[in-house]
């Protein structure tokens, strides 16, 4: 007979036994080499009280990995920054420049055309240490990068990274370096080919633009699509020009997707994607607002589900750096990152967060799985799903194998 240790309606533990609770149990003794990339520099930064985008939830994320003891689960390491040098590798000079001298005084001065110049706005603001921010998240996806290839880590984690909007020449939706371009560069110098896979809300547009024209980088994206809900783009026919036809696939949504259709298109999309494709390393971003109740959300998502699409993706066995991303319901951000940090460390959880540490004050009672789903009306019909999927199907037809390159080969342009 088991001795339950969750607390119920009708069963209450001592505190000697609450003391020697575990907080997580192993599902299976794994060989896979998890490691964790944390400065937690990149959590004291603000981007107005206005703005939606919270650094602070990366701290909470921290905390809440620390306080299940997973970093016991994982090799833990603080990255540098990355250097001028190092974002130069996509990004272009006079706009890291201007990151790197703008300031809220001197933004002041400037004139309207280079405001325009560079997209600074509401969107896209000047904050004290904006330079410094995106220089450490940036440094952290790189040194996750560095770890796969040293062959140090099977699963690197950043979730300070994956800020997929940025472009070269200017920031976009939040995000001014595209730490996923760079990580992608750097992993391109070893790997023949890489694939990218983004559930956030989002388009992943930066990273897709980047990479349109090359047959090495595969981007595979499931967002929110009405031609208007920002960036605006993802239709389903953009697929690439040149050599990197066919190897953009897009997975446009509509409002309230839920658990159900959202793994199951994911999953045999991805069965049909990797076979073809062949990836060397899956680079993921795994944005939190695709989550229910997400403040800039329009999904029907839970913990469960999202994190079921990267499980999915980890049992292919592939070196895999994951990466965070969007996500501005703070708590839930933290949640899920750390369930999915879990995850990928073949871990089980407690639905209780542990009350201690200071961490418990920020969840109550709703725990690790707070109610996140059938908030919003699913406007995503069995036709519709089906014609997306066969359209995303349609495009591998195309693959006939994948694609060898001399080792050499960068793709032109960055």
């Amino acid at each position: 007979m088991e001795v339950p240790t969750d607390e119920t309606e009708t069963f209450a533990v001592d505190k000697q036994t609450k003391k020697h609770t575990p907080l997580y149990h192993p599902n299976k003794s794994s060989k896979t080499k998890v490691s964790y990339h944390y400065n937690p520099e990149v959590a004291n930064y603000h981007y107005g009280t206005l703005h939606p985008m919270k650094p602070f939830r990366l701290m909470l994320t921290d905390h809440l990995v620390s306080t299940y003891k997973l970093h016991e689960k994982m090799d833990l390491y603080t990255p540098r920054r990355a250097t001028k040098d190092e974002l130069l590798q996509f990004h272009s000079e006079d706009y890291i420049d201007f990151l790197q001298s703008v300031t809220p005084e001197t933004v002041k001065r400037l004139s309207d055309q280079t405001l325009a110049k560079f997209n600074i706005g509401d969107d896209c603001p000047v904050f004290d240490g904006m330079f410094d921010y995106s220089s450490i998240y940036a440094g952290a996806s790189l040194d996750a990068s560095r770890k796969i290839i040293a062959g140090m880590s099977d699963i690197a984690i950043n979730w300070s990274g994956g800020l997929h909007h940025a472009k070269k020449f200017e920031p976009s939706g939040f995000c001014y370096i595209n730490d996923i371009v760079l990580c992608i560069i750097n992993l391109l110098r070893i790997y023949p080919r890489v694939l990218y896979v983004d559930i956030d809300l989002h388009h992943g547009d930066g990273v897709q633009e980047a990479f349109y024209t090359t047959d090495r980088v595969m981007t595979v994206s499931f967002h929110k699509y009405d031609g208007e809900f920002f960036p605006g783009t993802g239709s389903g026919d953009e697929v690439g020009i040149g050599k990197g036809k066919n190897f953009s696939i897009n997975v446009p949504l509509r409002d309230g997707v839920d658990d159900e259709s959202y793994v199951a298109l994911f999953k045999l999309i991805m069965q049909g994607v990797i076979p073809k494709f062949q990836p060397s390393i899956i680079v993921a971003q795994c944005g939190a607002d695709s989550l229910g109740g997400d403040r800039l959300g329009r999904f029907n998502l839970s913990l469960k589900g999202h994190g079921s699409c990267l499980n999915f993706l980890k049992s292919f066995e592939i070196p895999m750096v994951v990466l965070g991303g969007g996500g501005y319901t703070p708590k839930n951000v933290s949640r899920l990152w750390c369930y999915e940090t879990a995850v990928l460390t073949d871990t089980t959880l407690n639905g209780k967060i542990p009350n201690y540490g200071g961490t418990y004050q920020w969840f109550g009672d709703e725990g690790l799985h707070p109610e996140l789903t059938g908030k919003i009306e699913n406007k995503n019909t069995k036709r519709y799903l089906e014609s997306v999927l066969q359209n995303s199907l349609e495009h591998l037809r195309y693959l006939d194998y994948a694609p060898s390159v001399q080792m050499y080969e960068i793709p032109p342009d960055l």
